[in-house]
């Protein structure tokens, strides 16, 4: 007796009896003409009747890392060592070997542990000694050079197999290139194989029928009542589909969305102020000395042109310059040194967004108020995993009479739990704005450390009397670069702004 299945089941059979070997999902859907989706929901439902079988098949696949920096023509630079260190008799000082081999100081001295990893050089001091494994490598590529080579080529993703295939000892290639974190991305993948069991051969022998399947009503089939006598194929959410990337923004973009939502749910109001700033506005009405090591040239950006900016009224300038010389009002000492106007009015690049909140505070000096500034500051800073000298910051304040370090723990407190984070801290700081001062600091799982986020406190009175604030004022400054490293699962701060579509895609839109 016949078996009866539906029109793709029984082609899917007639396909698997038909080969020599089991089909991967994707070659039976080429061979029938249909899309993977239907194909492989045709075969788990011929797995549940037991006549046909599904093997994973595990692989890995191999390609370019984020981080590569291959260039086809150059090849990697320990090849050119060895073939200085040949020209030069079989041995040099490394100091010695750039002018030899055309790359830079910086270049000879990160290649030398990939010569020693490989054997070509023997390292004693400063000196480096070919040895006769180099002698033989030059002219020829190591396996991680091959394996770089051939994914160049290919612009693309390789199986495990298809390296094989092309002669590459891809386990030399592997051990080679893992100490050049992010040059090469191995993910694990599985393939499903089909194949007809026993009873699916024997029925396939015995011959199959199928009864037509429709995937969703039409008026006519509802008008002329033929709906009786076909059969509604079942909708399987749980099979895999085809994969769809839609347009979507970029994940730090639309975390800094999610903090500027968190903030107006907390009641807050958001400002702004211009990217380039006066020093009064960036360091002077903060009550930051003149003699600050921050506004030196080697951490802080000064601009060209305009050279100076505007400053605000006379009587705002000379309150501030008395509390900077003798405290003023305020009953401070002040920082005793002769404050210098034409300082004041140099043009910056905004070192951080509190330039924006001090700025709203003089312009309404008057609680209860919550106000926040969120966009990018620019700061001389050496760039590596978790700095760079452009990042965005997000700065608040709140001027209310009864406001206290609590409140301003609590607030800081709510905003981090709002983003997702249970386990942070507050430390006692120092900052020349804020008295008392903390720093915050979130526990970084990746790197098993914790990491600094950002200064709070509450604003000393030099800096809010000549404002005419009279009221206690919280303020805060964070980094959101790191707390977006934590919140996507990277380990390095640029990896936020590389070109990798594969990971823009990959990222999914609820973070």
């Amino acid at each position: 007796m016949s078996k009866i299945l539906s029109q793709v089941q029984c082609r899917l059979m007639e396909a698997l009896g038909a080969s020599e070997q089991a089909l991967e999902v994707r070659a039976a859907a080429q061979r029938l003409g249909l899309n993977q989706s239907p194909v492989a929901a045709a075969a788990v439902e011929l797995a549940e009747e037991g006549l046909v079988e599904i093997k994973q098949e595990p692989y890995e696949e191999y390609s370019l890392g984020r981080k590569a920096q291959w260039d086809r023509q150059k090849g990697l630079p320990e090849a050119k060592l060895i073939e200085a260190l040949a020209k030069a008799g079989g041995e040099a000082q490394i100091k010695e070997l750039s002018e030899h081999c055309g790359l830079s100081g910086q270049e000879v001295g990160s290649s030398v542990r990939f010569l020693e990893l490989k054997g070509w050089a023997e390292r004693t001091a400063a000196l480096l000694k070919l040895t006769e494994a180099g002698r033989e490598a030059i002219g020829s590529k190591s396996a991680d050079e091959q394996l770089l080579a051939v994914l160049s080529q290919a612009g693309r993703a390789m199986t495990d197999e298809e390296l094989k295939a092309k002669g590459l000892d891809l386990a030399q290639a592997v051990r080679l290139l893992k100490p050049r974190g992010g040059w090469l991305s191995i993910k694990q993948r599985s393939r499903r194989m089909l194949s007809l069991s026993k009873a699916g051969t024997k029925a396939l022998a015995e011959g199959l029928s199928y009864q037509e399947e429709i995937n969703q009503l039409t008026p006519e089939l509802l008008t002329e009542g033929k709906w009786r006598d076909v059969k509604i194929r079942p909708y399987d959410v749980s099979l895999p589909a085809a994969r769809i990337q839609p347009g979507k923004g970029h994940p730090f973009a639309r975390m800094l969305g999610q903090v500027r939502r968190v903030f107006l749910e907390m009641g807050f109001t958001q400002m702004s102020s211009s990217l380039v700033e006066s020093s009064f506005w960036d360091f002077d009405a903060l009550f930051q000395p003149q003699d600050h090591p921050a506004r030196d040239m080697q951490d802080t950006f000064y601009v060209r042109r305009p050279s100076q900016s505007k400053l605000p009224d006379k009587q705002l300038v000379q309150r501030v310059k008395e509390v900077h010389e003798n405290g003023g009002q305020t009953g401070s000492l002040g920082w005793q040194y002769k404050w210098d106007v034409d300082l004041a009015k140099k043009a910056v690049l905004r070192t951080h967004t509190t330039a924006t909140t001090i700025r709203a505070l003089a312009e309404n000096p008057k609680g209860p108020r919550k106000v926040f500034g969120i966009g990018p500051v620019f700061r001389r800073e050496t760039v590596d995993y978790k700095h760079l000298p452009v990042f965005h910051q997000v700065d608040g304040i709140i001027v209310d009479d009864s406001g206290s370090l609590a409140s301003l723990l609590g607030t800081l407190d709510a905003f981090y739990r709002k983003m997702g984070f249970e386990k942070f801290q507050f430390r006692p700081a120092f900052f020349p704005y804020t008295e008392p001062s903390v720093e915050v600091f979130v526990w970084n799982e990746k790197h098993t450390d914790w990491m600094e986020m950002g200064g709070a406190g509450i604003f000393r009175t030099e800096v809010t009397e000549p404002l005419g604030c009279i009221e206690p004022v919280l303020a805060w400054g964070l980094g959101l670069e790191r707390l977006a490293m934590f919140r996507l699962g990277l380990n390095d701060i640029r990896e936020l702004f590389y070109a990798h579509l594969d990971w823009l895609e990959e990222t999914p839109l609820c973070l």
